[in-house]
């Protein structure tokens, strides 16, 4: 049984037993994985299927009645097209990337490029000043950003040997251009299958009570682990799922990314 295979076992039973938590309790078992990739060992799979292929993965409806979509074909063709020009910039395997992003498209197609490169991604808020950012970029090892055009003034005193990646506008000298990634082959693949145990995630905290702290996550703590919340909340093949936690904490992560297309579901955002 392909990892594939077995994930979507495991996600089917959690479906069957979704109104019985005494036999999800005794029935349920975790997959094992030695090696997993969200991105290519699940939602590319999804997006392959006649059932999901032109089905919405992705809806964020905006104040004045527009909205952009993204069906689930669109997202794992592009995915892998900006983790392919990611590669070609030089981002390798392993390396620190810093997504700055509001709920944008942008978000979540670097999000599943990052997963596919095997890099290790570092979500923050745009709320974050050029005080917080020496901290994260020096803390979190980071060595490319991928943020706004508006945000790219908070970086001008913020040292460090990393890189900059810009959406929208006109970059500076040494700053990248997100937007050259849609000249890039739509094809990728790791020399290597992802370990399990490869760091995916860090997450700052939020430093409430004391200095932010870094939490890190695998290849299948969150992707596997977020099972459980599937489980929790009801999702289905097919629903759609509106969650309102903001870009850059965890919960974001868990409602806006993950859990839904571990159900098969569709995100949606209302930026409001």
């Amino acid at each position: 049984m392909s990892v594939t295979e077995e994930f979507r076992a495991a996600r089917d039973r959690l479906l069957e037993l979704r109104e019985d938590y005494t036999r999800a309790r005794a029935e349920f078992t975790w997959p094992e994985f030695s090696e997993f990739n969200f991105g290519f060992d699940w939602f590319d799979h999804v997006a392959k299927d006649p059932q999901r292929h032109d089905q919405p993965a992705l809806i964020i409806a905006e104040l004045d009645g527009s909205s952009t979509q993204r069906t689930w074909a669109q997202l794992s063709r592009r995915s892998t097209q900006i983790a392919r020009w990611l590669s070609d910039q030089g981002v390798k395997r392993g390396d620190s990337i810093a997504i700055m992003l509001g709920n944008q498209v942008e978000l979540w197609e670097s999000m599943l490029a990052g997963i596919k490169l095997g890099a290790v991604l570092v979500p923050c808020t745009t709320q974050l000043t050029p005080t917080d950012l020496r901290d994260r970029i020096e803390r979190g090892h980071i060595q490319w950003v991928i943020t706004n055009e508006s945000e790219i003034p908070k970086f001008e005193s913020v040292p460090g040997t990393y890189t900059l990646i810009q959406i929208g506008g006109q970059p500076a000298p040494g700053i990248l251009d997100y937007a050259q990634g849609a000249h890039a082959e739509a094809e990728f693949s790791l020399d290597s299958p992802t370990r399990a145990d490869e760091t995916l995630l860090r997450y700052f905290t939020s430093g409430t009570t004391s200095k932010a702290k870094l939490v890190e996550h695998t290849h299948t703590s969150y992707p596997v682990g977020h099972l459980s919340t599937m489980f929790w909340i009801g999702l289905e093949p097919g629903d759609v799922h509106l969650n309102v936690a903001s870009p850059g904490w965890a919960k974001h992560a868990w409602s806006n990314f993950f859990t839904p297309w571990i159900a098969e579901a569709t995100v949606f955002i209302y930026n409001y």
